[in-house]
């Protein structure tokens, strides 16, 4: 492969490759080798679902619009290409003139930086996810405490200096996954994964730990510990620990031990956070956030210090505010602001916590405020992906694009199997005018299972308008409940539901001015008539058609948890987003809402020309 990639797309003579590799062989043996070698090559590369490889009867290629090969990293002084390897002297001189061909035609000095976006996966990378465990409780009632275990030894293990892990959102979309251990460490990024299992029987755990190479699927170290509830954390911290060793170990490197801090003192506490948790995390369902409050509610009756309790919370009402329908924003983020307050107060080194306070000043128009939480967050805790995504969004909703996709890449090679990661990314790939990328990272987002009309957004842009719509159409089948009927009236009947649908795609996708005009009256009809006239039902879609003055009234008015990620997509070149930022009214509607602060103190906008007045 390394072969093929250095050739930069020239076709290799079948005879050439059977010199070089098996330069020892009979032709017969050689041919019969090169034969079974490019079949194996070809299962490897078949999941990623086009075909790599340009075989012929007489020679062999890569696709070079397939393949990104990083000559940067591969040529570096201290790290030779391919010397590793010893096939023999003809291998010997072709790497040799192919290092020096190299040398030649990519100087060391003048080499361009790499798109932040191609690097995704470090091929160094010295990283470890941790998969769900399996629970031994027939029913699945345990399933909540085994997630919890998990949920606790990835938190541990990010704190540890110098190893990289896996977020808990892309580690759970393997739960039950059919593919090897191999394949799910390419997905991750990682050189190791764990996994385990949790057996709880009354007050007594066991938990067995399994730490398995990620390159060849073998076992290198397992163990079992035991346990009571009583001293959960302190169980907890010797399996963390005996992790930390194991992979220090693997790796030939030292890793400081992790740090396990007890959570709380009411093991019933404990209990009712970890069924909570594991609700919030489910994000969709009737019913399913408000049982997530209800039960972290009652965990803090018993132990109001749980610091992380008044965080989940939090996030509990910051997500009951965006997706559930009749609940109001504004009072959802003042509970938020409450709860994570109280959280600082006991616990100052709560990173997720500065971040949802940054959501509710950024919704007060104190922009500049909310990004420096969004910062303090990052600095007490920097491997966490959810504080990541949060600043790079935020720089997004203030058009510094370029900067925020620098924290949006973070999150993603921190958490790759995150849809929520995509979606944002998509927008900043927008702006950039990224076409292709932002397409990729929209479906990326609607494969991993959460609902994107960005999806259809950036078909649209690309110009295949058909498949935009029907993409935008897709989406309401999970966003649909959170639209709340106009003032006086109750659901919409299915067929309303569909007659909406398919005048709100059109409006937004097909790029016919008649259906954008249709959709637009329908936003004013939206406007008048609901009670909430800042809900992302209009304001998103507003944006969207570059309907300025229908933003300008509604967001102008009023930034909530809900509406406040549809600034992100007012900073792009296409039409008609693009009539927003360029409508003689946006700088003082910028002003008015905050956003030019921050551009005072973070810098100008990407896109923007700065007046020449700034007054």
């Amino acid at each position: 492969m390394a072969i093929l990639c250095l050739s930069a797309g020239e076709p290799i003579e079948r005879d050439t490759l059977r010199k070089l590799l098996w330069p020892g062989r009979y032709p017969a043996q050689a041919k019969a080798s090169l034969r079974q070698c490019l079949l194996n090559l070809g299962k490897v590369l078949a999941p990623l679902g086009r075909d790599v490889l340009l075989v012929t009867r007489s020679s062999v290629a890569i696709r070079t619009d397939a393949i990104m090969v990083d000559l940067r990293e591969v040529s570096a002084p201290d790290r030779p290409i391919l010397v590793e390897f010893d096939l023999g002297e003809p291998f010997a001189h072709w790497v040799a003139a192919r290092r020096a061909e190299i040398e030649r035609t990519n100087p060391i000095g003048d080499r361009p930086p790499i798109p932040a976006r191609l690097i995704d996966r470090p091929a160094d990378r010295r990283g470890v996810a941790i998969l769900p465990f399996r629970s031994a409780s027939p029913s699945g009632e345990q399933d909540y405490f085994t997630d919890g275990m998990v949920d606790e030894l990835i938190t541990a293990l990010s704190g540890v200096a110098g190893l990289q892990v896996a977020g808990r959102t892309s580690s759970f979309h393997f739960r039950d996954s059919t593919m090897t251990p191999a394949q799910i460490a390419a997905a991750l990024g990682v050189s190791h994964l764990v996994e385990g299992s949790v057996q709880r029987q009354g007050e007594k755990v066991r938990i067995h730990v399994h730490l398995v190479d990620g390159a060849s699927g073998f076992e290198l170290w397992g163990s079992r510990f035991d346990g009571v509830l009583d001293d959960i954390f302190e169980l907890q911290e010797a399996v963390a620990r005996g992790v930390t060793e194991a992979l220090a170990a693997a790796l030939g490197i030292a890793l400081q031990p992790p740090v396990v801090g007890n959570l709380t003192h009411s093991k019933q506490a404990y209990d009712l956070y970890l069924q909570g948790r594991t609700l919030n995390a489910r994000l969709f369902g009737d019913g399913v956030m408000t049982r997530a409050a209800e039960l972290v509610e009652q965990a803090l009756a018993i132990d109001p210090d749980f610091a992380e309790a008044w965080v989940l919370l939090g996030d509990v009402h910051q997500r009951m505010g965006i997706y559930l329908a009749g609940y109001d924003p504004g009072e959802a983020s003042m509970r938020m602001a409450a709860c994570v307050r109280k959280a600082l107060a006991i616990k100052p080194g709560l990173g997720h916590a500065y971040g949802l306070l940054a959501l509710h000043e950024f919704a007060r128009n104190n922009m500049v405020g909310a990004l420096d939480l969004a910062f303090k967050g990052y600095e007490v805790e920097p491997n966490n992906p959810a504080v990541t995504v949060r600043i790079g969004g935020l720089l997004l909703f203030c058009g510094l694009t370029r900067r925020g996709m620098e924290f949006l890449d973070q999150a993603i090679d921190r958490d790759p199997a995150d849809g929520r990661h995509y979606m944002v990314r998509s927008a900043g790939q927008l702006n950039l005018g990224r076409i292709d990328a932002a397409v990729a990272d929209a479906q990326r987002c609607v494969d991993l299972g959460f609902p994107s009309v960005w999806l259809g957004v950036a078909l649209a842009a690309a110009g295949e308008h058909e498949r935009a719509v029907e993409a935008y159409q897709q989406s309401r089948y999970a966003i649909a409940s959170s639209i709340p009927p106009p003032s006086g009236t109750g659901p919409m009947p299915p067929a309303m539901i569909d007659a909406y649908w398919d005048v709100a795609a059109r409006g937004v996708c097909s790029g016919k001015p008649e259906d954008r005009e249709a959709y637009c009256r329908t936003l004013d009809f939206l406007h008048l008539s609901m009670q909430d006239k800042e809900h992302q039902a209009i304001t998103l879609p507003a944006v969207f058609m570059g309907y300025a003055e229908m933003l300008f009234k509604t967001i102008g008015t009023r930034i909530t948890l809900q509406n406040l990620a549809c600034l992100m997509s007012i900073w792009t070149k296409v039409d008609p987003m693009c009539q927003i930022w360029q409508h003689p009214e946006f700088i003082p509607f910028a002003q008015r809402i905050g956003m030019a602060d921050v551009w005072e103190k973070y810098g100008w906008p990407d896109l923007l020309p700065m007046p020449s007045n700034r007054a």
